[in-house]
């Protein structure tokens, strides 16, 4: 499974952005997807995560800003991000779950989101 992120980029506080995550290969043994990211120096932390069926899990930091969507037909994943703020500031990265090891086994090579403020 290869995922390739887009998207990313510099808006002011406020402002928004929509991220894409297409994902090629292997595609059926894909069941949840999610965004992670990492800001400088510190870890890397969960954003959002969406299952197959469509059920959705944010990060309490990120909850009625962000909304992460999926189309399966397209083997690709959203995430829109409104009401942006600078602690947002950080690489996203797209992930998949495979179906087999109930692990998050496969990572795009992320996307930079810079908040200014």
């Amino acid at each position: 499974v290869q995922l390739v992120e887009s998207g990313g980029g510099l808006v002011q506080a406020g402002g928004s952005l929509r991220l894409v995550c297409a994902a090629s290969g292997s595609v059926f043994s894909i069941d949840r997807m999610g965004w992670y990211r990492q800001a400088l120096g510190k870890e890397r932390e969960m954003v959002a995560v969406i299952s197959s069926e469509g059920n959705t899990y944010y990060a309490d930091s990120v909850k009625g800003r962000f909304a992460i969507s999926r189309d399966n037909a397209k083997n690709t994943v959203y995430l829109q991000m409104n009401s942006l703020k600078p602690e947002d500031t950080a690489m996203y990265y797209c992930a998949a779950e495979d179906v087999l090891s109930g692990e998050y086994d496969y990572w795009g090579q992320g996307t930079q989101v810079t908040v200014s403020s």
